[in-house]
């Protein structure tokens, strides 16, 4: 019995489905996925096909509701405890994290993915799948042992439940690796990995193989044409491979760039450069270098050695680009668990974990209010703030609840850094932080207001979420002073907040 056998509700039309989307067909199993969430009432039947219309959507392009969907999708799937859903999830969401240029979430996603389907115990072909996305995951991203590795665990699951190991094939993983090489100056590593991808598909060819899945089909047969037009001749018919490839977005781009390719390789580098000019490709598909690797190898092919050489500089330097945002990517996550880390520090001396707050390491409402009492029991008074960030809606809804979490990990550690020795900085609740200045004045919240305002415009933003401006807004007042109460304080912090200069 199967994952999906187990589900209570629309079973059939749930594996009718998954056959479309695995064939290329994931626009005819759009409405069906649909049909059965307007039914279902079963939470997990439920999940699993909000999962599945997420990734139908990430099959079909179609970025601007990616965002909605997953985050549907991950609500779900939150509520059911399977690994294998949750696996299946954290796949899709670094492939549309990918679409949406965050590579730093796509990350996070990959990591989840990986522990989760790795704590599947009964292995079965949906099993299989969800490392097989994994796998297509790790390639896009970049990471292309990690996506080996993933496909060939996808390979053992299906031929432990009778899978044909053509149906993990995954020649786009390798295929991605080989224009990596090309782009960054070693034609020749390309080639070694064409030719071997060539005789994969030869194997596959003499033994009768008859289960090639359409986006399989589409990167043989780009592998066939982007070899051509480096000079070597195929066996097989690049062409022949190149149609009938599905309707994903990945299948039509790869169909396009291999007719280029066939120009190039049949003498016509001209018409070639007018294909590229005429239909743009997604950059997520092989990488944003090469349409420009391909302008490159069409001016050479034309004898214009200039126009070459000036292509190949702007293919490797995007390239160089994406090498240049994973390594940005890994300082942002270090700085973020230092600064989590950094928040932490201070534990024993608030208290135990219950007045911790698990994502910054802050005090929270609890260990504040339990702080101002004793404060006040001694008699002493401070200036009181509290800071709302801004942009913060726009960061859960373009990027994700993850993004989220990070941008408050972040700013936690911006407030701890900047406050003065003896100052108590507390996460209040949400996107809300109060800190508090013993024997403080309006001088003193003023300096230091000044300093939170200087240390957030000092953050790149923009590296953690693309796209989405973040920013500060305080309000100050004095607890203690003339009696006034905690939550008198806060109401009149909070009613004179205005964005940090």
């Amino acid at each position: 019995m199967s994952w999906l056998d187990q589900l209570p509700e629309n079973v059939v039309e749930l594996k009718r489905a998954g056959h479309l989307q695995q064939n290329g067909r994931s626009a005819e199993a759009l409405p069906i996925l649909d049909e059965v969430l307007a039914v279902a009432t079963d939470p997990t039947t439920r999940a699993y096909a909000l999962v599945q219309r997420f990734g139908a959507l990430i099959n079909l392009g179609r970025i601007a509701e990616l965002s909605t969907s997953m985050t549907a999708a991950a609500n779900a799937v939150r509520e059911i405890p399977d690994p294998y859903l949750r696996g299946q999830m954290h796949a899709f969401a670094a492939l549309g994290a990918h679409l949406q240029s965050n590579l730093d979430r796509g990350v996070t996603h990959l990591v989840q993915a990986s522990r989760a389907l790795a704590a599947v115990q009964d292995n079965d072909r949906e099993t299989a799948w969800g490392w097989h996305d994994l796998a297509m995951a790790y390639s896009y991203l970049g990471f292309h042992g990690h996506a080996l590795t993933a496909i060939e665990q996808a390979r053992q699951v299906g031929a432990a439940v009778g899978l044909a190991p053509e149906i993990f094939a995954a020649p786009g993983i390798r295929l991605r690796n080989a224009v990596s090489l090309d782009h960054q100056g070693d034609t020749d590593g390309c080639l070694r990995v064409l030719r071997d991808i060539d005789a994969e598909l030869s194997r596959y060819i003499a033994i009768g193989a008859d289960q090639m899945r359409p986006g399989s089909r589409a990167a043989y047969g780009y592998a066939l044409a982007r070899r051509a037009a480096l000079g070597e001749e195929t066996e097989a018919n690049a062409a022949q491979w190149l149609t009938a490839s599905g309707d994903s977005i990945r299948s039509r781009d790869l169909s396009h760039l291999g007719h280029v390719c066939l120009s190039i390789a049949a003498g016509r580098p001209q018409q070639a450069l007018a294909m590229l000019d005429a239909v743009p490709v997604a950059p997520e598909i092989l990488g944003a270098a090469e349409p420009a690797r391909l302008r490159s190898i069409c001016h050479a092919a034309a004898g214009d050695h200039a126009a070459a050489h000036a292509a190949d500089r702007y293919a490797f330097r995007l390239a160089a680009q994406r090498i240049d945002r994973l390594r940005d990517g890994y300082l942002d996550g270090v700085a973020a668990r230092l600064d989590a880390q950094e928040t932490g520090r201070d534990a024993d001396r608030y208290g135990d974990e219950t007045l911790n707050d698990p994502l910054t390491g802050l005090p929270n409402r609890r260990q504040l209010e339990r702080y101002v009492g004793a404060m006040l029991e001694r008699g002493e008074r401070a200036a009181i703030g509290v800071c709302d960030l801004i942009g913060f809606t726009a960061v859960n809804v373009r990027h994700g609840r993850h993004c989220g979490d990070l941008v408050l990990q972040r700013i936690a550690g911006v407030l701890n850094r900047v406050m003065r020795r003896g100052d108590f900085v507390a996460r209040f609740a949400g996107d809300e932080f109060v800190v508090l200045l013993p024997g403080a004045g309006p001088a003193q919240a003023a300096e230091v207001s000044r300093r939170i305002a200087a240390a957030t415009s000092a953050e790149n933003w923009q590296i953690l979420v693309p796209g989405t401006p973040i920013g500060l807004a305080a309000g100050w007042s004095e607890v203690g002073a003339n009696g006034r109460s905690l939550s008198a304080a806060l109401a009149a912090a909070a009613a004179n907040r205005a964005p940090t200069r």
